[in-house]
């Protein structure tokens, strides 16, 4: 099975979303071959690559892990189990005992098809967290530049210790990568130490490559657009295709 990355912060508004198309996106250029799950209600991710979200979805495949190569779907930007609204009440629609392993089960039949499966989160704690979680095995977390990340990923630390206790021991924080950074804002700069410090602490590393604060993202999620594609010589380009360079390097040593 080609590894599995969760983008993954109990914090809303931190761009996993970006983050999660931006790295699959850079890895497909690349060469490899990418498969994306949704499991965000709001859809973000989905929306960008044009898929359906009243088909074939991953509520679906939580519900029925057997079904998971028939959930995805096909579009010109990428291979995608999409979002669906009804992931808003995942928590008292998937109940059964072992329900925390569902979407582990469902991307085992899919082993071998795909190099790597990037994983959008919700940003809260649910049945949808701790499956993401579960199956994948690294979580690389977005922290926007400023105080109140810090705090979201204490609280997220706390998760993922509990999941390694209990549902996957081999998982691993990846890393964290600052987003919406301004080399000239004081609070980023303040922040960036910070988070050197946190993720020492939690046995990981900040990568190198911060995503710089820029318009032409948001421009290319209305465009339904990744943004290499969008804006192939903006900072943004640059910026996640070095954190994809970074990725691959780690994967290496």
């Amino acid at each position: 099975m080609g590894k599995i990355i969760s983008i993954v912060n109990q914090k809303g508004g931190v761009g996993k979303s970006t983050t999660a198309l931006a790295i699959g996106a850079g890895l497909s250029l690349k060469g490899y071959s990418v498969l994306y799950i949704d499991l965000d209600a709001q859809g973000n991710l989905s929306y960008t690559l044009g898929a359906n979200t009243k088909g074939y979805n991953a509520l679906g495949v939580l519900q029925r892990p057997e079904t998971a190569k028939e959930e995805i779907q096909h579009t010109p930007q990428g291979d995608i189990i999409a979002s669906s609204p009804s992931l808003a009440g995942a928590d008292t629609l998937i109940t059964e005992t072992g329900k925390e392993y569902r979407l582990k089960e469902a991307l085992e039949r899919l082993s071998g098809d795909y190099d790597y499966i990037i994983i959008d989160t919700p940003p809260a704690l649910s049945v949808l967290t701790i499956n993401a979680l579960t199956a994948c095995n690294g979580a690389i977390i977005p922290a926007q530049a400023d105080i109140y990340s810090l705090q979201g990923i204490s609280q997220l630390n706390s998760t993922i210790e509990t999941v390694r206790r209990y549902c996957n021991r081999d998982l691993s924080i990846m890393g964290i990568v600052l987003t919406r950074y301004s080399s000239r804002s004081i609070i980023s700069r303040e922040v960036a130490e910070m988070l050197e410090q946190t993720a020492e602490q939690l046995h990981t590393k900040l990568y190198k490559t911060k995503i710089r604060e820029c318009t032409a993202i948001k421009e290319a999620q209305a465009t339904k657009q990744h943004i290499f594609t969008y804006a192939p010589k903006s900072n943004a380009t640059a910026d996640y295709k070095a954190l994809v360079d970074e990725i691959l390097r780690e994967e290496t040593k």
